[in-house]
């Protein structure tokens, strides 16, 4: 079994190098006229599409093929103030070369819309906001002219006091989603609300590939094992070209179990490898430890220690 190993958005390692420089709304209503809070945004975007491309370059460097791109790469682009700023033709050429450069290094790329997209909100306002939140982060795969394989990861959302209305709901809102961005959504438990096995369910439904958040069923489960729906979960991912992905991290401690620690705790991670074992299967793992690319590192190191574990690469282990 081949294993993976990406991390979030920035480098913990790299110096000066974030990819989410951005301004605040009410710092750039103060800029007058139009054009040069357009300006201002669009130096800021280059600056983060110059910092992506330095962490591409960092990633070749460390055989890091999973990477998720930070949703704030163009800064206040759903934003009123920035509705008739055309970021998309004036950053294409800068975007194509960062996809093109993904492409020749079989990078595998996604993204994660922000917890305020709610695609089974009961408002209107919000499920509007989240339609045009997708739609920004489908047109920057569009612009790198990333296929359907740069997935964005969202979560069922809130139970508003009805679990079954609100997954009627999400069923109802995503079939709102044009056809060419719903081909990108896959659904995540998560670690307050929906279970594995409900949004297992309803990935089946909707036939969209489910993300294992390891951390987050830990989290919230009914005391199922894992191995009960890795089976279902793999044959969620049997249409795509990539293997099936998995996110983890570990608690931070014992009062605070949902937030992430700094680093992956490399028994945490291990009790989960060795639960899915037989099932065979390459997987693609996304750290989401606060620490990045340097938990990356870090969990790499203790894997050489685990006599099970063959290391094949900077990022990448058989697990035996």
């Amino acid at each position: 079994m081949k294993i993976r190993l990406g991390y979030v958005a920035m480098s913990s390692v790299l110096q000066n190098c974030s990819p989410s420089k951005t301004i605040t709304a009410g710092n750039l209503s103060k800029i007058e006229p139009k054009e040069a809070r357009h300006s201002r945004l669009l130096r800021l975007a280059r600056e983060n599409l110059h910092n992506t491309q330095r962490l591409f370059f960092h990633n070749k460097a460390h055989d890091i093929k999973v990477f998720r791109l930070t949703s704030k790469l163009i800064p206040l682009a759903t934003h009123p103030l920035a509705e008739d700023w055309n970021w998309y033709e004036q950053l294409q050429e800068q975007l194509a070369s960062l996809g093109e450069y993904a492409r020749q290094n079989g990078f595998r790329l996604s993204a994660h819309p922000d917890h305020y997209t709610l695609l089974n909100s009961p408002r209107e306002e919000v499920v509007s906001a989240s339609l045009r939140d997708l739609e920004y982060h489908h047109k920057i795969f569009q612009a790198m002219q990333m296929d359907a394989s740069a997935k964005l990861v969202i979560h069922v959302g809130g139970s508003y006091k009805n679990k079954k209305e609100s997954l009627q709901r999400f069923k109802e809102n995503f079939a709102l989603i044009p056809a060419e961005i719903r081909s990108r959504i896959i659904l995540e438990n998560d670690d307050k609300i929906f279970t594995v096995a409900e949004v297992l369910e309803l990935c089946h439904q909707i036939h969209i590939p489910m993300v294992l958040d390891i951390h987050h069923h830990w989290c919230n489960n009914q005391g199922d094992d894992i191995r009960d729906y890795f089976g279902d979960i793999l044959a969620t991912w049997k249409e795509e070209s990539f293997p099936p992905k998995v996110h983890v991290s570990s608690p931070r401690s014992s009062r605070n179990i949902r937030a992430h620690a700094d680093y992956v705790d490399v028994e945490f991670f291990m009790s989960f490898v060795d639960k899915i074992r037989g099932y065979n299967t390459d997987i693609d793992v996304m750290i989401e430890a606060k620490k990045k690319d340097g938990a990356l590192f870090q969990l790499m190191d203790d894997l050489k220690k685990v006599p099970s574990i063959k290391i094949l690469d900077e990022a990448t282990i058989l697990a035996e």
